[in-house]
């Protein structure tokens, strides 16, 4: 089947996904920052030498530069979206802090919210690595 230009469900998956990483990461960064602290365990901060708002600033510059990179780079989209697969892992922990000690972040105020929440990694994970990938 030769190889068709313009908008395919794959480049638009991508596209949305790039959408998703700018509002999260632009959150992270403006009206959510001080409300996403709560999510960040106690012990990241003493692996990582840093505050916890460090910690949210620097998670969201980079959902920023992946949602940036999935468009701005076609060339490594293969990288990139292994990059942000990654980086939807590499969250996982703070989401189950969140969980585990019941605390609200915006956006999930209740329980079940929360515990809903641990459950859309695999589906982030899995949309990042299919959207980036070659037919």
């Amino acid at each position: 089947m030769p190889h068709r230009r313009g908008l395919t469900v794959r480049s638009a998956s991508r596209g949305a996904l790039a959408l998703l990483l700018l509002a999260a990461g632009t959150g992270h960064l403006t009206w959510g920052r001080r409300g996403y602290r709560i999510v960040v365990p106690e012990w990241a901060t003493r692996v990582l030498h840093t505050d916890k708002d460090a910690i949210v600033v620097a998670s969201g510059a980079v959902e920023i530069l992946l949602g940036v990179g999935l468009v701005a780079l076609p060339r490594e989209r293969r990288r990139v979206g292994a990059a942000v697969a990654a980086f939807f892992v590499a969250v996982l922990p703070g989401n189950v802090h969140q969980w585990r000690t019941g605390r609200s972040a915006p956006g999930l105020t209740t329980d079940r919210a929360r515990f809903a929440r641990l459950f859309l990694q695999v589906p982030l994970v899995a949309w990042a690595w299919w959207a980036t990938r070659k037919r």
